[in-house]
């Protein structure tokens, strides 16, 4: 009798101890998935936005023609990315995007008029404070993942992970060629 008590102390409290790993994992992955849906809703404001931005531009920098188009067309880029779900796609749309806002931004410098301009200085700093954010919750995604990944792979973890087949999920990464120094120039440029 003492011995089939114990039996059932034991069951119960691997039971337990499952149950409370399988909680751990879930919250962990459920945490990453809200911190991708994060992202998503700030480069879908931004993806608003950007139009806004360039209606603007355009009426000063008819002649930037080229600067307009690459924001446009890497604002398209982000659009299929964010369609296709994945993590490495969205982020190098999403690289590209904020390289040709760069462009843009460096460009409105030569315009004294736009940079006065009370709608423009509300769309930059709308759009500069989307862009923070967008940092922001690329750090809490990739310490999702990071602590995600960490847990399914540690002891006595990786043997519930392993039998509800988890697998370890892709960091927010940026393209290797944003890793270089930014090159700046402070020559003015006369149209």
């Amino acid at each position: 009798m003492i011995a089939v008590i114990i039996i059932g102390i034991i069951l119960v409290a691997i039971i337990l101890y499952f149950v409370t790993i399988y909680n751990g994992l879930v919250r962990l992955r459920n945490n990453i998935d809200k911190a991708w849906s994060n992202i998503d809703v700030l480069l879908k404001q931004r993806y608003d936005e950007i139009p806004k931005l360039v209606a603007i531009c355009e009426g000063y920098m008819q002649h930037e023609k080229e600067t307009l188009q690459k924001v446009v067309e890497a604002r398209s880029l982000v659009e299929k990315a964010r369609g296709s779900g994945g993590v490495a796609q969205t982020a190098q749309a999403d690289g590209v995007l904020t390289e040709a806002l760069k462009s843009l931004f460096a460009v409105v410098e030569n315009y004294p008029d736009l940079k006065a301009n009370e709608n423009f200085l509300g769309l930059q700093a709308r759009v500069s404070s989307l862009e923070n954010s967008i940092a922001d919750r690329r750090e809490f995604f990739n310490s999702s993942v990071n602590l995600f990944n960490i847990r399914i792979e540690q002891l006595p973890d990786v043997f519930v992970a392993r039998l509800l087949n988890y697998q370890p999920r892709e960091l927010w990464q940026i393209d290797p060629s944003h890793r270089e120094d930014v090159k700046i120039s402070f020559s003015s440029k006369k149209a």
